[in-house]
């Protein structure tokens, strides 16, 4: 299971930052990530965080977002800073885990947080 926080209205410029936390029977995660769907657009990747990879930000966010993880809380954040109109969409973390050691990924989204950007 996951559970998003910390969307919310914001004025242009300003800062944001989102958390996604995993429960349950978790023994290794291979990544945590960010992705953003906005009005009448396809979801898109913002940030993805594979364990011990490069992480990979998409062009729109490099040098506004920041993404980071807490493995021993199994969470991972989404810094947002400079914060645009466009960036207006809901925000979900999409997080690839195994139960076992061995077990298979499974991969698993958040239920999505609105993040709101006014001009």
């Amino acid at each position: 299971q996951l559970v998003e926080s910390g969307g919310g209205l914001v004025q242009t410029g300003g800062s944001l930052r989102l958390s996604c936390t995993a429960s349950g029977s978790i023994f290794s995660i291979h990544y945590m990530g960010w992705y953003r769907q906005a009005p009448g657009k396809q979801r898109e990747l913002v940030a993805q965080m594979p364990s011990g990879g490069i992480t990979n930000y998409a062009d729109s966010v490099k040098g506004r977002f920041s993404i980071s993880g807490d493995n021993a809380k199994n969470t991972v954040y989404l810094q947002m800073n400079t914060l645009k109109p466009e960036d207006t969409a809901v925000y979900y973390c999409n997080v690839g885990v195994s139960g076992y050691y061995g077990g298979p990924n499974f991969n698993y989204w958040g239920q999505g947080t609105q993040v709101t950007v006014s001009s």
